[in-house]
Order: structure tokens, then sequence, then C-alpha cells
């Protein structure tokens, strides 16, 4: 039997400006998520709107860090806005330890989990592939 390559995931993960404690513990969960291979392809500093664009066209879907909304709504409007005008599949993560999602991003959101690691690979993979693949 023939062992198929696990495919690679390219993400655009949300972030802030510098270091954040929920995007850092969003990232561990997602490093010791052993089915999910995956690269992030945002880069922190590099947030201007023609920036982002560039960093999320050869992404497979953009997740969506609700949570930081309330720390700088206008970075990741942004961010929102270019995963939209390209028309990438929007994984949206629920604020750590609610069950709201602020913004109506339930609205443009391919998917909405929690924090739940198993539910997040899930989530990504529905996101990218559809429901057939999983």
């Amino acid at each position: 039997m023939i062992d198929e390559e696990a495919p690679v995931y390219k993400l655009f993960i949300t972030h802030l400006e510098g270091d954040d404690e929920e995007y850092q513990l969003f990232l561990s969960k997602l490093k010791d998520s052993y089915d999910l291979e995956w690269e992030d392809h945002a880069v922190q500093n590099n947030n201007e709107p023609e920036q982002i664009k560039e960093q999320m066209e050869q992404v497979d879907a953009v997740v969506v860090l609700s949570g930081l909304i309330g720390k700088d709504e206008k970075l990741l409007t942004r961010q929102i806005q270019a995963a939209r005008e390209l028309g990438k599949p929007i994984v949206v993560i629920r604020p750590y330890g609610m069950e709201n999602v602020p913004f109506n991003l339930e609205n443009i959101a391919s998917e909405v989990v929690g924090w739940n690691a198993p539910c997040i690979v899930d989530a990504i993979k529905e996101a990218v592939n559809g429901e057939e693949e999983l």
C-alpha cells in the first residue's frame, strides 16, 4: 500500500503587531496537533493592505482569531477584507473562553470553532477541501 503524503495547508493566521498571547496560544495548539501539516504565511509587521494581500495570495485558508479584534479592530478588519477580496475560505476561532463571535463574523466564515485542537483541524480541512475530503 502506498502512503500518500499528507498535504501541507498554507494558512494566513490573523495577528497583531508584535507578540500576542492569544496568537501564541493558537500556534501552540496547531503545533501540538499531529494530524495537520501547516505553514503560516502571515508576516508580522507587514500589515499594509497590499502586503496582506500578497501574503494571502497563495494560502489555502485564512484563520481569524476573533478575540484579537478588540485589541486592534482596524488591522483585523484589513486582514479579513483582504481574505474576502481574494475569495479565501475563512475559519473563525471564537475568542478564547467565550461562545460568541464578535462583529457578525459568522456571516463571512466558512467555519466557526472554539479552541479544541481536533475541531480546529477539522474546520481547516473542511473549509479547504469540503466535507467529502474528511
